[in-house]
C-alpha cells in the first residue's frame, strides 16, 4: 500500500525489524528527510557521525548501512534508484528559513513537521538529529566547500531501507527552497513486511 506525504509536510510511524520502507520520488526533484530511533529506547537514533565513520564514506547507497549513535546498525539500504542523499545536513527550520530566505515566508520546515509527528512516540524536538535526506543533492568541493543544488532524481526514483531493529520512523515532503529546487512536491513510501 502506498502512503503519501503531501508537500512542505512529515508523517512518523513504526518499521519492524526485518521490514523494508521504500521511499519514491512520485513525480521528482523532491527532498525526503528520513530519521529513525529504536522502538524501546528512542534515544538510541541514527548517527551521521557513526555512520561515516563505520561505512568510511559520505557517498551512501546500495551495501550501507545507517549507524546509531551507540554504534548499531539501524537501517540497510537495500536498493537505490538516484544513488545521491545527504547525511551532512540537518532538517530545514524556521531559523534556516529566516537565515537564507530572509525574502520568503517562514515555513516550520522539516524540523517543525518532524517535531510535531513524533509527538505520540514521546520523541521531543531536541531529540532530532541530523536526518538522512534522501534524494537531496549536496555536492562537495576539493576545498569541503558544500553546495544544495536540484535534485537529480526523476519521477519513481526510489530507495529501500531494511530494518536492522524496531525502529520509529520520521519522514517528510521536504520544505527548503533549494533543496527541492524551488518546487514543492509529494513523497510516497510503502512498507514491505518481512513476513511478506
Amino acid at each position: 500500500m502506498i502512503h503519501e506525504i503531501p508537500p512542505r509536510s512529515g508523517a512518523a510511524f513504526l518499521l519492524g525489524r526485518g521490514d523494508t520502507l521504500r521511499v519514491i520520488d512520485a513525480e521528482g526533484g523532491q527532498v525526503s528527510d528520513l530519521l529513525a530511533f529504536r522502538r524501546d529506547d528512542p534515544r538510541e537514533l541514527i548517527s551521521n557521525g557513526r555512520t561515516f565513520d563505520y561505512e568510511e564514506t559520505i557517498r551512501l547507497t546500495t551495501g550501507n548501512r545507517l549507524w546509531s549513535n551507540r554504534s548499531r546498525p539501524l537501517l540497510e539500504i537495500v536498493e537505490d534508484s538516484a544513488g545521491t542523499h545527504d547525511f551532512l545536513l540537518t532538517p530545514c527550520s524556521e531559523a534556516t528559513f529566516r537565515h537564507f530566505y530572509a525574502d520568503k515566508p517562514v515555513h516550520r520546515g522539516c524540523f517543525g513537521n518532524l517535531a510535531e509527528a513524533l509527538v505520540p512516540y514521546g520523541i521531543e524536538p531536541d531529540a532530532i538529529p541530523v536526518a538522512f535526506n534522501i534524494f537531496m543533492n549536496v555536492p562537495v568541493d576539493g576545498q569541503g566547500k558544500i553546495r544544495v543544488l536540484k535534485p537529480k532524481t526523476a519521477a519513481g526514483d526510489h530507495i529501500g531501507l531494511r530494518a536492522l531493529d524496531d525502529l520509529v520512523i520520521g519522514l517528510t515532503a521536504c520544505s527548503a527552497y533549494d533543496s527541492c529546487g524551488g518546487t514543492f512536491k509529494p513523497i510516497h513510501y510503502e512498507i514491505e513486511t518481512a513476513g511478506g
